[in-house]
């Protein structure tokens, strides 16, 4: 049996429009005992371990990769695995808070909202090409005369520019606050550009500025990368087309997220399992990566830094 949530990334391909995440979006209520206490974080080995990931790319780009890590969890972890795509940050984040889901795919930011409200922990990583580390990159088309951001910035009022998500880190409050130091942005509704869009995804973002339907956006490093060599063996031109302006420092990979009061136990035997994939389906569609490795808390404060900076740790 499988469920599977209509995508951000994939609505917005629809519509072929921009937008922030939903903040009506329906998120079920804590489950409770008989005692009237929110049910904790599944340990029964005969109930079904549930996962969310949120959608970096679109449901279409994503969903063999995910097949294929819910047939190797279920076999590792002895229990039946279901892997859902969520529709929105606030979604998973909810979901998290309230014990509802066993483990999350979350971009930094995200993971760092649900840490402060529920103390939910970070515990895997992925390395791209041996690294941990990914950037957030402003990119452009080929065709365009800028040689940095600095150019671009000179005819801002010119550009038409696209984030990711509004709760992307990498697509969002990395550039975003770079802009913002800079005195060029502080919402999509008060900014110095000539338009600002959420795209809602990564890969659509590259699209909106290869096919030059926008003048520039923010993308994450991995996934434009994973994107191109994706291209490349399709006889595609995207890395001929799109180059890159603006470069951030180094950013820790996507965590993998579970509740604050999941055990040590599951913890390892989690990890174990994510340590063994070998699948080049599943490391694909994780920005291409090559393994998993372990994570936690600390290797996420410069994100913390700069979210607090932003005032971003709400999902108000």
């Amino acid at each position: 049996m499988k469920k599977w949530m209509m995508t951000l990334g994939m609505a917005l391909a629809l519509t072929a429009c921009g937008a922030a995440d939903d903040p009506d979006e329906v998120v079920q209520s804590p489950t409770v005992d008989e005692h009237g206490e929110e049910a904790p974080a599944t340990e029964n080995d005969d109930s079904v371990f549930e996962i969310a990931v949120i959608p970096s790319q679109s449901m279409g780009e994503m969903q063999t990769g995910l097949d294929n890590l819910e047939a190797h969890l279920t076999e590792r972890l002895g229990r039946e695995v279901v892997v859902e795509q969520y529709p929105n940050y606030n979604a998973v984040v909810e979901a998290i808070n309230y014990n509802h889901i066993d483990l999350a795919f979350l971009g930094p930011l995200t993971y760092l909202i649900a840490h402060e409200q529920s103390g939910a922990q970070a515990i895997i990583t992925q390395e791209v090409d041996g690294s941990p580390y990914y950037f957030s990159y402003i990119i452009t088309h080929n065709d365009r005369e800028w040689d940095d951001l600095d150019d671009m910035l000179e005819k801002r009022a010119d550009v038409d520019f696209a984030f990711a998500s509004i709760s992307s880190t990498s697509g969002h409050l990395i550039p975003g606050l770079h802009l913002r130091q800079l005195g060029f942005y502080e919402s999509e509704d008060d900014h110095e550009f000539k338009q600002i869009q959420f795209a809602g995804s990564h890969d659509i973002v590259t699209t909106l500025v290869q096919d030059q339907t926008v003048d520039a956006g923010a993308v994450d490093s991995a996934i434009l990368e994973a994107l191109m060599k994706e291209d490349d063996q399709n006889g595609g031109t995207m890395r001929e087309d799109i180059k890159v302006i603006w470069q951030s420092e180094e950013l820790y990979q996507y965590p993998w997220v579970v509740p604050a009061d999941m055990s040590d136990e599951l913890i390892a035997k989690v990890q174990e399992a994510f340590y063994e994939i070998a699948d080049e389906e599943i490391l694909r569609i994780f920005g291409g990566a090559t393994r998993f490795v372990e994570a936690d808390d600390s290797q996420y404060a410069d994100v913390l830094e700069a979210a607090r900076e932003f005032e971003m740790l709400s999902l108000d």
